[in-house]
């Protein structure tokens, strides 16, 4: 039931990306689509995303300080959903054929078209249950003048507000 009643809640479906340095010869990218994703603070900006125990992006965002997130438009649910598989792919190859550019502060990629992304550096971390809370102060932020609307999940489904 806790499942079922979360489902209604509506919320933006963000890409969280990473530059792990220390994996192979130039370092790898590593990417995850979240919806636990919201502004926390103006003064200083910052924002939280939760990731879960355990997984790559936790795993790399312990050692590795700077990330970023791009926030999808409605004509991106398939990036949503490429970096939402369980089971995938390995993230070189998720990246492999996807328009991004670097992060001019995270060296992290950044999804081409998205509606908004943000640099972020973390300051706190804290679990809770079975995920991280990822409290990052905003290094950048960009909304390039883009026409699409949102990209929003809705009663486990991605929706566009139309």
């Amino acid at each position: 039931m806790f499942r079922a009643a979360l489902s209604r809640f509506t919320a933006g479906v963000v890409l969280v990306t990473a530059h792990d340095p220390e994996e192979g010869p130039r370092g790898e990218d590593v990417g995850m689509t979240a919806t636990a994703f919201m502004s926390v603070s103006l003064d200083p900006p910052l924002v939280m995303v939760s990731v879960r125990n355990g997984s790559r992006m936790d795993e790399l965002l312990e050692r590795q300080p700077h990330w970023a997130v791009s926030v999808l438009s409605e004509a991106q649910r398939h990036i949503a959903g490429r970096f939402a598989m369980k089971g995938r792919i390995s993230d070189r190859l998720l990246f492999a054929d996807m328009a991004v550019v670097r992060g001019e502060h995270t060296d992290a990629p950044l999804a081409v078209g998205a509606l908004a992304t943000l640099e972020c550096r973390t300051e706190q971390r804290v679990t809770a249950g079975d995920h991280t809370l990822v409290v990052g102060r905003v290094l950048q932020a960009a909304a390039p003048a883009e026409e699409s609307g949102p990209l929003t999940y809705y009663r486990g489904r991605y929706r566009t507000l139309d």
